[in-house]
């Protein structure tokens, strides 16, 4: 079972404490996004031509002040350069591991992700980007995207960094032997967290053991024992 939530804290932005997955907060004023229609979100698949011309596109970052936890994807795949919308392609497992560790009350859609720093959270890339694999981007580039990651991070100030795809994480850092999980090393002031790269490609994990290394995470960034993860 997943565990039990309660509803966002409805404090506006004088609240001293700040939003954090403990206590979100819903974000101020109304949240544009697609039409929907019992229960779900209608939206629009980009074809083929889209999403070719998709490639080396970008997409803008979810920022927000006050974040406690930014996490770090490898670089926007073509869905996600054709919508907008960060770990968007059908098949992607970054939004149910958001939910099933505990970060969400429920499982939002992608074209929700500008909820997300209304619960202390972010979102961006090591490498701007967009291919349709991540296994098409040079070393070189994963370098210089940790460089750009570590001055966003300076800049930003998230609490915690988690980076999703531990062999760009090796690459870009310099770290051959880097595991999943906490990091011994800060980046920028922050405490860093490794985690598994959420693609359907990724075989080595299901859904229910990503959930549970986001819940990992979670648990540590709440300072408690990890949830039970369904």
């Amino acid at each position: 079972m997943n565990p039990p939530h309660s509803s966002p804290d409805p404090a506006g932005p004088t609240d001293p404490a700040g939003p954090t997955p403990d206590r979100p907060r819903e974000p101020v004023g109304p949240t544009p996004g697609p039409a929907r229609r019992c229960g779900e979100t209608v939206v629009r698949r980009p074809d083929r031509a889209e999403l070719a011309a998709a490639a080396d596109g970008t997409i803008p970052d979810v920022l927000g002040p006050g974040l406690v936890v930014l996490f770090v994807g490898i670089n926007p795949g073509l869905w996600s350069a054709a919508t907008g919308w960060h770990f968007a392609r059908p098949g992607n497992r970054f939004w149910p591991a958001l939910h099933r560790g505990g970060f969400t009350p429920r499982q939002l859609h992608p074209s929700e992700q500008d909820t997300l720093p209304g619960y202390g959270l972010g979102i961006t890339n090591m490498v701007a980007r967009a291919s349709a694999r991540a296994d098409e981007l040079t070393p070189a580039e994963l370098v210089a995207g940790a460089r750009t990651l570590t001055d966003k991070v300076a800049l930003h100030r998230p609490t915690w960094v988690a980076v999703v795809g531990v062999t760009a994480y090796r690459i870009g850092f310099s770290r051959p032997k880097a595991r999943f999980g906490p990091q011994p090393e800060p980046l920028a002031g922050a405490r860093l967290w490794v985690l598994p790269n959420p693609s359907g490609l990724n075989a080595h994990f299901t859904p229910q053991t990503l959930g549970a290394a986001f819940g990992e995470l979670r648990a540590a960034v709440a300072g408690q024992p990890p949830p039970s993860v369904s």
